[in-house]
């Protein structure tokens, strides 16, 4: 006879630690919100808000901002950081690119985040949707900046250059997390493959600003992030974010710990100091949190700069 522990069914793999008093989301405005929904649901789009489980999207979406993502709901990938679901994906759509364009126009967006899935099991890993999602928006909406956060596109080749070849304002990709996490957080890619990935791409297009995330509370440390940081500089890259980790589900991979507003703020006074052009650093930042303010005080630093060095 089997003796069953009641305490032990069902028990979570990785339990979820409770959120602290600063790990808050926001609704500024309700009727925003819903217009923002609205827009999303009549063209029948897919963004990273909800695939991913954004705690910041009733905060944006109450802005009407909303970060689209393309090429479907489902990735070839299965990060154990990440809340969009694994599986094989659709066919791509032909009319995303419009569906998209349109949103971004009903939505009256200055400034847009494009983003996707990883879509392994496409020759270009998807590069030519970029390219056509890119074109589209810049043509029936040329007042808007648009910002693309791309998959590294591992064992591609060149097809990382279709998208730059659209020639988006800010061309991001996130490094996640420390080398030392990627076996178990980013099984699927590669440390030096996503820093070269961002430094080629300075190099093909020195107007574009490259960007890139980190992660923190998964067991690193923080010389690792340091490190990394040092990295990140010597790719080129001009714009860094920093952000708390927040585990998803029981089965995700388990947070270790929360940092405190004071340890965010002492790591973007160190990435300032390596040189970033821009860092944004607290438990709510992500890749596209207040973007569009963020891709204005990169002009305004860009400018200061050249400016300086004519002086």
């Amino acid at each position: 006879m089997t003796i069953r522990h009641p305490e032990k069914v069902n028990k979570p793999i990785n339990p979820i630690k409770k959120k602290p008093s600063w790990i808050r989301s926001k609704l500024l405005n309700s009727k925003e919100f819903f217009i923002t929904k609205s827009v999303i649901n009549q063209n029948n789009l897919v963004t990273v808000c909800q695939e991913a489980n954004c705690p910041n999207i009733t905060e944006c979406w109450s802005k009407r901002h909303a970060t689209f993502m393309i090429m479907g709901d489902t990735c070839t990938r299965a990060c154990g950081f990440c809340d969009v679901k694994t599986g094989k994906p659709d066919k791509l759509d032909p009319f995303e690119p419009y569906k998209i364009s349109n949103a971004v126009k009903k939505l009256n967006l200055k400034h847009v985040v494009i983003t996707s899935v990883d879509r392994d099991d496409l020759p270009d890993g998807g590069s030519q949707h970029f390219f056509e999602v890119i074109k589209t928006t810049q043509k029936n909406n040329p007042n808007t900046s648009i910002e693309v956060l791309t998959p590294d596109f591992l064992r591609k080749g060149e097809a990382y250059k279709k998208v730059l070849e659209a020639n988006p304002d800010v061309f991001n990709h996130n490094i996640e997390t420390v080398p030392s996490l990627y076996r178990k957080v980013r099984p699927g890619a590669r440390y030096f493959g996503s820093l070269e990935l961002l430094k080629n791409s300075k190099q093909i297009n020195k107007n574009v600003f490259t960007k890139s995330g980190l992660m923190v509370g998964l067991g690193e440390t923080k010389d690792e992030i340091l490190q990394v940081m040092d990295d990140l500089i010597s790719a080129d890259v001009d714009f860094l974010t920093i952000g708390q980790y927040l585990q998803p589900s029981p089965k995700h991979f388990p947070l270790v710990r929360y940092y405190h507003p004071d340890e965010f703020k002492d790591l973007e006074q160190q990435a300032k100091a390596r040189g970033f052009l821009l860092v944004s650093s607290s438990p709510m930042t992500r890749s596209s949190y207040h973007a569009d303010e963020d891709f204005k005080v990169l002009q305004e630093n860009r400018l200061k700069i050249n400016a300086s060095s004519f002086s």
